[in-house]
């Protein structure tokens, strides 16, 4: 019998039978991931029913406007908040020490986990893809059928091999991987197929690092993307003191792909997508000195302790001149930046501190961009209007880029800092 792919072996093993790609199969997701949207699923479920399947399977987080930011908003929020204490849902992350981006949450509290199924109203859910989840992006009525029946259909998705080899140099990150590969393949180049990402350089990296790669999975048309769970990732189960059994499971080596790819990462050098797609790739030499207004170093494609960490080794010491904002992906990355005296020095930079939560990357508040005016940010997305303005424009770019950028007023090398 041939091998299996990642997501041909979990999809079997959850199916409760052998599949295949193409193959259609109902499973039960171990955990389902929602955040404002939550608001809009729930009037949906209570259509269907009145309980939902299983609350300790449910994880709702407040992240895109927190605090509430219009009253729109807040009427979401108070929704939401009633939902969670009608259906004793206890993994719900308000406004607090413990909230943060519903991605960064759901790896840094080990909800997403080697073989575990995660689905989310969100189509940035691949992120849990870094801790060896096969994760994936649903619709809201999807969602609220899961939360009445806990099941849903997926079709196995066909994979996409990715080997990295070899090592960064300097100047130069995941988000820059990422970048490339999405200028490689295209925005639409890899639709509906898993992303497996092979090779000692993957394997080199952090945790985070794989979660920058895993969250950009979706902006090539990916269904779901995965690393190779490994101590790593057992680090950080057993920091949260998880003794659950997972299963670790990963791909056949003789498993059939539909597209190979090697990339070698000392050919890389720092990337940029320009206005107004993620695919628009560009090496740092050709948008080097265009001028900015804006830096925005978060979200939860960049928002975590080393990018941060990343960030304020460029600025400690100096000044920016532009508007640079900066939102962690979570409190525990904020309260971790401030014990480090990271966030003191992002301030005394002239850096402006944001509360966590998504903000200025979907255009909804803390530093939305007007008429005319360019930002260069780490989130993942740059279409038209995305933050703000349909006449601005946003270059996306790794927290080095995006820092050493905000001190010279224009795109920067960060080599050359």
């Amino acid at each position: 019998m041939m091998g299996k792919t990642f997501a041909e072996k979990l999809l079997s093993k959850k199916a409760g039978r052998n599949a295949s790609a193409g193959d259609i199969v109902i499973v039960s997701p171990d955990y389902c991931i929602s955040h404002e949207n939550a608001s809009s699923i729930s009037q949906t479920f209570y259509k269907i029913t009145n309980k939902v399947w299983n609350p300790d399977r449910i994880v709702l987080t407040l992240d895109h406007t927190v605090p509430a930011s219009t009253e729109s908003y807040a009427n979401s929020h108070r929704v939401i908040r009633r939902f969670a204490a009608d259906q004793g849902i206890a993994h719900f992350y308000d406004m607090n020490r413990h909230g943060g981006i519903c991605h960064q949450i759901m790896c840094q509290e080990v909800y997403a986990a080697p073989g575990r199924l995660i689905v989310g109203t969100d189509s940035h859910t691949c992120t849990s893809g870094a801790m060896g989840a096969f994760a994936t992006g649903i619709g809201r009525s999807e969602m609220a059928s899961v939360w009445a029946l806990g099941e849903i259909w997926l079709k196995v998705p066909e994979t996409i091999r990715i080997n990295v080899h070899g090592r960064f140099g300097k100047g130069v990150y995941a988000k820059d991987l990422i970048l490339t590969l999405c200028g490689m393949l295209g925005a639409g180049g890899a639709s509906y197929k898993c992303l497996e990402f092979h090779g000692e350089g993957i394997q080199r990296m952090s945790v985070a690092e794989r979660m920058t790669i895993c969250n950009m999975a979706v902006e090539m048309d990916a269904k779901a993307a995965v690393c190779r769970p490994d101590e790593k990732v057992r680090a950080m189960m057993d920091k949260k003191g998880m003794n659950e059994n997972v299963d670790w499971i990963w791909a056949d080596e003789d498993a059939k792909y539909c597209n190979v790819m090697d990339i070698d990462l000392k050919d890389l050098g720092p990337s940029v997508a320009k206005p107004n797609r993620v695919d628009n790739l560009a090496g740092i030499e050709e948008v080097e000195g265009i001028h900015i207004d804006q830096a925005f170093i978060g979200a939860c494609t960049n928002g975590r302790l080393e990018d941060l960490r990343i960030a304020a080794d460029i600025l400690r010491g100096r000044q920016v001149c532009v508007r640079t904002i900066v939102i962690p992906a979570s409190c525990e990355v904020m309260s971790d930046a401030l014990r480090e005296g990271i966030i003191a020095d992002l301030m005394e930079a002239g850096c402006t501190v944001m509360p966590p939560g998504c903000g200025p990357c979907i255009g909804v508040s803390g530093g939305v961009i007007g008429d005319g005016e360019t930002c260069i940010a780490t989130s993942n997305r740059n279409f038209k209007g995305r933050m703000g303005s349909r006449q601005g424009q946003i270059y996306l770019a790794s927290p080095a880029t995006a820092a050493a950028s905000a001190l010279s007023g224009c795109i920067t090398d960060p080599r050359k800092i």
